[in-house]
Formats: structure tokens, C-alpha cells, sequence
């Protein structure tokens, strides 16, 4: 397969940081698997310490699929899947959590849908109220917000602390953790637990991201924590514009993360696609 000179620029990094700015149609998921098979066959990485995270389950089947369609299912150890696939791993080693223990999504409806009748709210629409104060809650814990100084959305600041109290105790009540709850966990467990942290950083050398715009802090700051020292982290982010959308979320995580790491490793900046007139592509090094 013919590559451009990014595409083999960013296939080709080996260690240290690298962000990946990649417009839609750039071929992405091709240079995430050919690098993953670059570092395997050309720098003799061991494939169980390379992980590949994406954000939807479908998206980390595919990139499971298309790395073994292009190695012939030869490096069965490399890791692939989403944060909260791979968060939870993580949790139920430490802490022996099963699946069971993960609320379902209509019992946090359910749960959510009690607490609202409870505060006698008139709403014009229930179900669509419900989901909204569900994603905002999401939103505080994912990013490492203070509930005392959240501005609610769709309600007041005291309702919405009171639903979001009372969603967290029937959580507990019910012995069930939250998806964004498995998030904040194992930020809390690696930072009060080196050894753990230790143990994931030895097995896991070289992380990979796709779609890396749609990161949020907890994730972001676990990810810091898992690079370690190493820092060998590679991120991918889909740009539209170079002002909006998803292009100023990719360009604002690319300068926090290159600020984390430059001072103990060069930084690789990679376009394979900006929009003309832009200069997001910079050396590596």
C-alpha cells in the first residue's frame, strides 16, 4: 500500500509523544494499524505491551479486525478496546468487579426518573429532562468537576445537587458503580496506589488513541498516569476546521499534551490532512 510522506512519518515514530491531526477519508485507522505493526516487526516491540483505545465498541472491533486481516492474526496479544473496556479490566483486577456490578442504563432511568418525582418537578418533557441531567452528571465526574461550583444546565444549581446526591446514594444503595464512576476510579486507584500503577506501566509501553478530540479529563489524566515516564503516546484526532468543531478540541488536547511531555521528550506533530493555508504539521523531534 502506497503511504504519503505523513502517513509514513507517523507510521514510522517510534518513542516519545506524537499527535496525529487527520481530516476525514485520511486513511487514520490504517496508519494506527500500520504503526502498530511497524513497532512489532521493525523495533521489535513486545505486541503485548502496545494499546490500542477508541471510544465506541464497534470502532475498537474493527481496528482489532483490520490489524489482524493485515498481520494474519499474528499478534493476538496486542491490546484493543475502549476506555471503559480498559478501565474496567483494570478495576476488576484490583478490585474483583464483575459486569453485574455496573448499573444497567434502565435502572439509572429508573433511578433518575424516582428522584425527579420526588422533587415535584412540572416538565414538559420527562424522558428527554431525565437523559439530560444523566449526561451532566457524566459530565461532572468526567471532568473532575466540583459540584459546588457547577452551573446546571437544565435546572437549578440546588436541584441539580440534590439529583445528583441522590443519584450517587441510590448508585451506592445498590451496590452498583456508574460507567463514569469506573473512570474516576481508576484515576483514584492510580494515584493512591503506585504499585498498581507500576504494574500497568511495565505491561502497557506503548498506548495508541483514536479519536482523541472526544477525550475527557479523567480519561486524559489516567492516560498521562499510564504513559509514565515512557511517554510513548500516540493520539489521533479528526479535524473539520481549523477554528471549529472538532479541529479546535484536537488542537487544544494537542498543546496540552505536548506541554505535559516536552520537557522530558520531543514532541511529534503529524497533519495528514489540514485544510489548506493552515500549518498544524510540524517536525518531529
Amino acid at each position: 500500500m502506497a503511504f504519503n510522506e505523513a502517513q509514513k512519518r507517523a507510521i514510522r515514530h517510534f518513542k516519545g509523544p506524537a499527535m496525529v491531526l487527520a481530516g476525514p477519508g485520511s486513511g487514520k485507522t490504517t496508519v494506527i494499524t500500520h504503526r502498530v505493526k511497524a513497532l512489532i516487526e521493525e523495533r521489535g516491540v513486545d505486541p503485548g505491551s502496545i494499546l490500542v483505545i477508541t471510544f465506541t465498541k464497534a470502532a475498537a472491533a474493527e481496528m482489532k479486525e483490520r490489524f489482524g486481516a493485515l498481520t494474519e492474526h499474528r499478534y493476538g496479544r496486542v491490546g484493543f478496546g475502549t476506555f471503559h473496556a480498559v478501565f474496567f479490566q483494570i478495576l476488576k483486577l484490583a478490585y474483583r468487579y464483575q459486569a453485574s456490578d455496573i448499573i444497567r442504563e434502565e435502572e439509572r432511568t429508573a433511578l433518575m426518573r424516582e428522584l425527579v418525582d420526588r422533587e415535584g418537578m412540572e416538565l414538559e418533557d420527562e424522558a428527554e429532562f431525565i437523559a439530560s441531567v444523566l449526561g451532566e452528571i457524566g459530565s461532572v465526574k468526567g471532568e473532575m468537576l466540583s459540584l459546588e461550583h457547577y452551573y446546571a444546565k437544565n435546572c437549578s444549581e440546588e436541584i441539580f445537587k440534590r439529583l445528583y446526591e441522590g443519584y450517587e446514594r441510590g448508585l451506592r444503595a445498590k451496590g452498583r458503580i456508574d460507567f463514569d464512576d469506573m473512570l474516576v476510579m481508576c484515576y483514584e486507584l492510580f494515584t493512591q496506589r503506585k504499585d498498581i500503577l507500576g504494574a500497568w506501566q511495565t505491561k502497557y509501553q506503548y498506548i495508541l488513541i483514536d479519536e482523541f478530540q472526544d477525550i475527557n479529563k479523567v480519561q486524559y489524566e489516567v492516560v498521562k498516569l499510564l504513559a509514565g515516564e515512557r511517554k510513548n503516546v500516540f493520539i489521533v484526532g479528526e479535524t473539520t476546521s481549523p477554528s471549529t468543531g472538532s479541529a479546535a478540541r484536537s488542537r487544544r488536547s494537542c498543546w496540552a499534551l505536548s506541554g505535559t511531555f516536552r520537557a522530558r521528550s520531543a514532541f511529534c506533530w503529524i497533519s495528514i490532512t489540514a485544510p489548506r493555508g493552515t500549518s498544524w504539521s510540524r517536525p518531529c523531534g
